[in-house]
Protein backbone atom coordinates (compact mmCIF):
# COMPACT_ATOMS: atom_id res chain seq x y z
CA UNK A 1 0.00 0.00 0.00
CA UNK A 2 1.25 3.55 -0.81
CA UNK A 3 1.74 6.20 1.98
CA UNK A 4 -1.14 8.31 2.79
CA UNK A 5 -1.08 12.15 3.26
CA UNK A 6 -3.66 13.23 5.32
CA UNK A 7 -4.57 17.12 3.92
CA UNK A 8 -4.44 20.06 6.37
CA UNK A 9 -8.47 20.29 6.50
CA UNK A 10 -8.18 16.80 8.52
CA UNK A 11 -7.14 16.43 12.13
CA UNK A 12 -3.66 15.28 12.56
CA UNK A 13 -5.43 12.52 15.21
CA UNK A 14 -5.76 10.62 11.57
CA UNK A 15 -2.13 9.83 11.64
CA UNK A 16 -2.05 7.74 14.97
CA UNK A 17 -5.22 5.78 13.71
CA UNK A 18 -4.20 5.45 10.32
CA UNK A 19 -0.72 3.74 11.63
CA UNK A 20 -2.46 1.74 14.37
CA UNK A 21 -3.88 -0.10 11.48
CA UNK A 22 -1.13 -0.55 9.78
CA UNK A 23 -0.75 2.14 7.02
CA UNK A 24 2.19 4.85 6.41
CA UNK A 25 0.81 8.28 7.05
CA UNK A 26 1.67 11.73 7.11
CA UNK A 27 0.04 14.88 7.71
CA UNK A 28 0.54 17.79 5.35
CA UNK A 29 1.40 20.48 8.10
CA UNK A 30 4.87 17.65 8.45
CA UNK A 31 5.50 18.08 4.86
CA UNK A 32 4.58 21.61 3.49
CA UNK A 33 2.79 24.77 4.68
CA UNK A 34 -0.77 24.94 5.93
CA UNK A 35 -1.27 27.78 3.03
CA UNK A 36 -0.13 25.41 0.15
CA UNK A 37 -2.02 25.26 -2.43
CA UNK A 38 -3.81 21.82 -3.68
CA UNK A 39 -1.94 21.59 -6.61
CA UNK A 40 1.87 21.47 -4.51
CA UNK A 41 -0.27 18.69 -2.24
CA UNK A 42 -1.00 16.72 -6.09
CA UNK A 43 2.60 17.18 -7.20
CA UNK A 44 4.30 15.65 -4.00
CA UNK A 45 1.99 13.35 -3.71
CA UNK A 46 2.36 12.32 -7.18
CA UNK A 47 5.84 12.42 -6.87
CA UNK A 48 6.06 10.55 -3.93
CA UNK A 49 3.37 8.18 -4.68
CA UNK A 50 1.05 8.34 -2.24
CA UNK A 51 -2.65 8.50 -1.26
CA UNK A 52 -4.20 11.75 -0.69
CA UNK A 53 -7.05 11.65 2.21
CA UNK A 54 -8.87 15.18 2.20
CA UNK A 55 -12.57 16.43 2.98
CA UNK A 56 -11.57 18.83 -0.32
CA UNK A 57 -13.68 18.36 -3.42
CA UNK A 58 -10.77 20.75 -5.16
CA UNK A 59 -8.94 17.98 -5.29
CA UNK A 60 -10.93 15.50 -7.74
CA UNK A 61 -12.31 18.98 -9.96
CA UNK A 62 -7.95 18.71 -10.26
CA UNK A 63 -7.88 15.34 -10.91
CA UNK A 64 -10.38 16.24 -13.85
CA UNK A 65 -8.80 19.31 -15.16
CA UNK A 66 -5.61 18.03 -15.40
CA UNK A 67 -6.86 14.02 -16.93
CA UNK A 68 -3.85 13.28 -14.24
CA UNK A 69 -3.50 9.23 -14.19
CA UNK A 70 -2.22 9.93 -10.29
CA UNK A 71 -2.19 10.63 -7.20
CA UNK A 72 -5.47 8.60 -5.76
CA UNK A 73 -7.42 10.60 -3.92
CA UNK A 74 -9.84 9.82 -1.16
CA UNK A 75 -12.53 11.82 -0.40
CA UNK A 76 -14.70 11.92 2.59
CA UNK A 77 -17.96 13.85 2.45
CA UNK A 78 -19.49 13.40 5.83
CA UNK A 79 -20.13 16.63 7.94
CA UNK A 80 -18.09 14.36 11.07
CA UNK A 81 -14.48 13.77 9.37
CA UNK A 82 -12.82 12.94 12.64
CA UNK A 83 -11.14 9.57 13.24
CA UNK A 84 -13.68 8.40 16.06
CA UNK A 85 -16.94 8.51 13.23
CA UNK A 86 -14.83 7.98 10.14
CA UNK A 87 -12.05 6.13 10.56
CA UNK A 88 -13.93 2.43 10.26
CA UNK A 89 -15.21 3.35 7.08
CA UNK A 90 -11.93 5.12 5.37
CA UNK A 91 -9.63 1.82 6.57
CA UNK A 92 -12.25 -0.72 5.06
CA UNK A 93 -11.75 1.52 1.48
CA UNK A 94 -8.26 1.99 2.16
CA UNK A 95 -8.30 -2.21 2.36
CA UNK A 96 -10.45 -3.29 -0.11
CA UNK A 97 -10.07 -0.89 -2.93
CA UNK A 98 -5.95 -0.79 -2.46
CA UNK A 99 -5.36 -2.23 -5.93
CA UNK A 100 -7.94 0.74 -7.54
CA UNK A 101 -5.47 3.15 -5.27
CA UNK A 102 -2.48 1.82 -6.67
CA UNK A 103 -3.57 2.49 -10.26
CA UNK A 104 -5.08 5.38 -9.61
CA UNK A 105 -8.61 6.32 -8.36
CA UNK A 106 -11.25 9.12 -7.11
CA UNK A 107 -13.14 7.28 -4.31
CA UNK A 108 -15.40 9.50 -2.73
CA UNK A 109 -16.63 8.12 0.61
CA UNK A 110 -20.24 9.35 2.37
CA UNK A 111 -21.96 8.29 4.62
CA UNK A 112 -24.22 5.86 3.12
CA UNK A 113 -21.58 5.05 0.11
CA UNK A 114 -18.59 4.94 -1.67
CA UNK A 115 -18.06 5.63 -5.05
CA UNK A 116 -14.68 4.38 -6.71
CA UNK A 117 -13.62 6.16 -9.94
CA UNK A 118 -10.25 5.03 -11.82
CA UNK A 119 -7.82 7.86 -13.16
CA UNK A 120 -7.64 10.00 -15.54
CA UNK A 121 -11.33 11.02 -14.91
CA UNK A 122 -13.13 12.18 -18.11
Amino acid sequence: MKPIIVDMNLSPLWIPTLRQAGFEATHWSNIGHATDDDIVIIDYARQQKCIVLTHDIDFGMLLALTKATSPSVIQARTLDVMPQSLATSIIAVLRKYQESLDIGALIVVDSTKTRVRLLPLG
